[in-house]
């Protein structure tokens, strides 16, 4: 947007010193002028017949006053416009930083030296804003990236599928069509969970009083059939667990915490626990596992988009597209909650999310 241009702040500045400088020094001059000329006679003898009269000082004070009015006129244009110079300078290095920052340019910081004041801490709040943006940026980029290779392989799946098809006629279609279908299902997993990962991290949604113990009960009993056909212990304890925000949202984030724990499980014989609590003002939700070991380097990565883990990834009807815990961690965020992923000792996963609690 384009703006009329006008006087640059220093310009300004140097303008009020001056300004002021004079209106001091006029003041000044007229405080001299009442109090003290109007106690000299008018007269040709003067005070006491001995001092000047009034006419006389005039004619002196006149001349000088108009000079020193004049030199402060000028040092104060000079002194204002050197003043505000070093003042706004550290303003200067803001600018230059946004508009490199404008261009695209997201690595550069002010870094600014000296005593903390206003613009000490501008240049700070700006230098942690660009540390945000860039990060912001580059988990774009890299989820961009990954979807747009998530997305490719089934597509050049199928790809491959309608060519062995249309090369060799003889081929078993029942079976091409059972695999289409399944790669087919797949994408559209992956394309509904990108569409959901997107929506819960706009946080527009409405807030109500949500319980997540109810929510975890619900959950239990959806998934109990796929807990029992692998033969894994489900249970839900705790108590009341109760926070705001959106049911729908809360509800898939409880779904994928306990489907991921029945999943990367053990091949029997495993359980699940879901522990709902209040504790220190704030709503917990608790879901353990047990399963394979999980490197603890491996924990903190598990939240990213398409992050599975070498010893997490499955190839059977329940492999999912590595969004599970992303989108657990969105909401979570957008909850203005925490997500916590710690290693068992003897294997599997401790998932905490911490909610602000509902009176």
């Amino acid at each position: 947007m384009r703006r009329r241009s006008g006087l640059s702040a220093r310009l300004k500045l140097t303008l009020s010193y001056a300004g002021f400088l004079a209106v001091a020094g006029a003041l000044l001059l007229a405080v001299v002028w009442g109090f003290l000329l109007r106690y000299v006679p008018d007269n040709a003898q003067g005070l006491l017949g001995i001092s000047p009269n009034r006419y006389l000082l005039v004619r002196t004070f006149v001349p000088a006053a108009a000079v020193a009015m004049g030199f402060l006129l000028v040092f104060g244009l000079v002194g204002g416009w050197i003043l505000a110079g070093r003042m706004l300078a550290p303003l200067t290095r803001v600018t230059a930083a946004a508009r490199l920052a404008g261009t695209g340019s997201l690595s550069h910081r002010i870094r600014m030296e000296g005593r903390r004041d206003e613009f000490r801490e501008l240049a700070d709040a700006f230098d942690t804003m660009l540390d945000r943006l860039e990060s912001h940026v580059a988990e774009q980029q890299r989820f961009a990236a990954n979807a747009s290779h998530e997305l490719r392989t089934p597509l050049a799946v199928s790809q491959a599928l309608l060519e062995v098809a249309h090369e060799d006629p003889t081929r078993d279609r029942g079976e091409l069509i059972a695999r289409l279908r399944a790669v087919n299902t797949r994408a559209i997993g992956l394309t509904e969970a990108l569409l959901l990962l997107s929506r819960s991290g706009r946080g527009t949604f409405t807030h109500e009083e949500v319980d997540l113990s109810l929510l975890a009960e619900e959950t239990a009993e959806t998934l109990l059939p796929l807990a029992e056909r692998r033969g894994i212990t489900l249970d839900v304890t705790g108590g009341p667990a109760r926070t705001s925000g959106s049911a729908e949202l809360l509800l898939r984030m409880v779904t994928n915490l306990v489907q991921n724990a029945l999943v990367h499980n053990l091949p029997t014989g495993g359980t699940v626990t879901v522990h709902t609590e209040t504790r220190d003002d704030a709503s917990l939700l608790r879901v353990e596992n047990t399963g394979p070991p999980v490197p603890p380097d491996l924990a903190p990565t598990l939240i990213e988009p398409f992050q599975r883990g070498t010893s997490r990834t499955r190839t059977d009807e329940h492999a999912g597209v590595g969004l599970g815990l992303a989108i657990v961690h969105t909401i979570t965020q957008t909850h203005a909650g925490t997500l916590t992923l710690t290693p068992r000792p003897t294997g599997g996963l401790s998932i905490t999310v911490r909610l602000p609690g509902q009176p």
